[in-house]
């Protein structure tokens, strides 16, 4: 990776740096925000004889903006701007629906194809939020929670039918059309496979799985545990155990599967930790310029919709590469100091004392001590 001094310019690796110069690794933080149209300047001057108009109630209309962000490059796109891994999401039932997985991959192969287009020569690390919605995993992966005891004939994985935009094919009643795929395989201990399905395509069972696994005393156990008192450890009945399987605990995510196929890794944050992806402070910067623009007088919808998006547009072509650089080397620092062992309130802190370091001294310990920190 490039080395970032402080007043945010890079750095060449010295020719003594013992890593391979190969290719430069690139991060590529991604997330998702949303703008509200109703959320733009309230206030202005006008003359006396001017009637006031009442603000909307409401947020009004919405639109998500899903974006990736790189200190290296700025906003992902092609070196005109002509080409862009931009998304713009309109959520509701009666707009584009809700935001799942599927969108995601959608928007993360839009910006592999940019990527690998314009800028071959590098190698990429793709960063996500801790989320549901991006670590779902593949349609095919086993699931303990749902694993009948007994052979079955009726287990099956419900995977939906994808039309040529890759979204989900509707039927004529408007419920998108799935088919029943098997789930598996796993592995044995000694890496061999482990078919779920018998040749008469009939689920094995927990049972049955738990016994070619060795587990014999476990195959004998219940189901599932008393709903009222709970699973009470990790061998407390069959699903409980397959969950701590080795194999069942260690899937990839389809988003994962996805990036792995093309040569790009994926790193998910930590939970409730917002501060070490630098895209966020991004979105605060769009949104305080968002803020100012005057509030959309419109008749319909429609209107509100194309001001929102015009508003939003230029709110976010006012984050410059230097400012993402300042936003990555404050997200690194963070990282540093929890690489230190520091708490969040403490890091905070060693932040804005040492707000021009690239890292912080190794005397940040005893500066928190005489802090009382």
């Amino acid at each position: 990776m490039w080395i970032w001094s402080q007043d945010g310019r890079y750095e060449e690796i010295p020719a003594s740096d013992p890593r391979p110069h190969t290719q430069r690794v690139v991060i590529w933080y991604h997330d998702e925000s949303t703008f509200y149209a109703n959320d733009c300047q309230k206030r202005c001057w006008q003359h006396h004889d001017e009637k006031g108009i009442p603000c909307p109630k409401g947020e009004g209309p919405s639109a998500m903006y899903i974006y990736f962000v790189s200190a290296d490059y700025g906003w992902l796109e092609s070196p005109d701007g002509k080409e862009t891994a931009k998304a713009i999401f309109k959520a509701g039932k009666n707009c584009d629906g809700y935001f799942t997985n599927q969108e995601i991959l959608a928007h993360v192969k839009k910006a592999m194809d940019i990527l690998d287009k314009y800028y071959p020569h590098d190698k990429y690390v793709f960063v996500f939020d801790n989320v549901t919605t991006h670590k779902k995993r593949l349609p095919t992966a086993p699931s303990a929670t749902r694993m009948p005891k007994g052979p079955s004939a009726n287990f099956w994985s419900k995977v939906n039918i994808l039309n040529e935009e890759e979204k989900a094919k509707l039927g004529p009643d408007g419920k998108q059309i799935q088919v029943n795929v098997q789930m598996g395989p796993r592995q044995f201990a000694d890496g061999s496979p482990q078919q779920f399905y018998n040749e008469a395509r009939l689920f094995k069972g927990t049972a049955q799985i738990l016994k070619e696994r060795g587990l014999i005393n476990e195959s004998k156990l219940n189901l599932t545990c008393n709903k009222d008192r709970g699973c009470h450890g990790m061998a407390c009945c069959q699903r409980r155990v397959l969950y701590h399987q080795p194999d069942f605990a260690d899937q990839t995510s389809a988003l994962e599967a996805e990036c792995g196929k093309h040569g790009y890794a994926v790193i998910f944050l930590p939970n409730f930790h917002c501060e070490l992806n630098p895209i966020e402070p991004c979105w605060g910067h769009a949104k305080r310029v968002y803020y100012e623009y005057p509030l959309a007088q419109a008749t319909n919808d429609l209107t509100i919709i194309k001001a929102l998006e015009k508003n939003m547009e230029a709110a976010i072509k006012t984050v410059t590469v230097e400012n993402i650089w300042k936003y990555a080397c404050r997200a690194h620092r963070f990282l540093d100091a929890y690489h230190k062992g520091l708490s969040g309130k403490q890091a905070a802190w060693a932040l804005r004392k040492y707000w021009g370091h690239q890292i912080l001294p190794n005397s940040i310990m005893s500066d928190l001590s005489k802090a009382g920190l």
